[in-house]
């Protein structure tokens, strides 16, 4: 009964599905899409760095003040040293998730 009432679908000029139909082109993704994603290759150098050069004074000091389960005072000090509140979470969550390898 539904159905009986609802639109049947023409090759109008007019409407919402109007003109010549055609399959939809779905180009590729862009490779600005990309960015941010970690690679392999970029894992291992920076994993191979990390491994050489140890860690940066402030991330040292990071790891203390979390060994003491200061938290929040670890989080006011990465985002002092690394200039916003979303950089300073990930930075003491990377330490936190260090320190609980070790």
């Amino acid at each position: 009964e539904l159905s009986s009432k609802m639109a049947v679908f023409y090759d109008l000029a007019i409407g919402l599905k109007k003109g010549f139909k055609v399959t939809k082109n779905t180009p590729r993704p862009k490779k600005s899409r990309t960015r941010g994603k970690l690679y392999k290759r970029t894992k291992f150098v920076r994993d191979l760095v990390r491994e050489v050069s140890g860690y940066a004074p402030y991330e040292r000091r990071l790891m203390e003040l979390l060994k003491i389960t200061r938290d929040k005072r670890a989080l006011k000090f990465a985002k002092a040293r690394l200039g916003g509140h979303t950089r300073g979470k990930k930075k003491r969550e990377e330490m936190a998730s260090l320190l609980q390898k070790m």
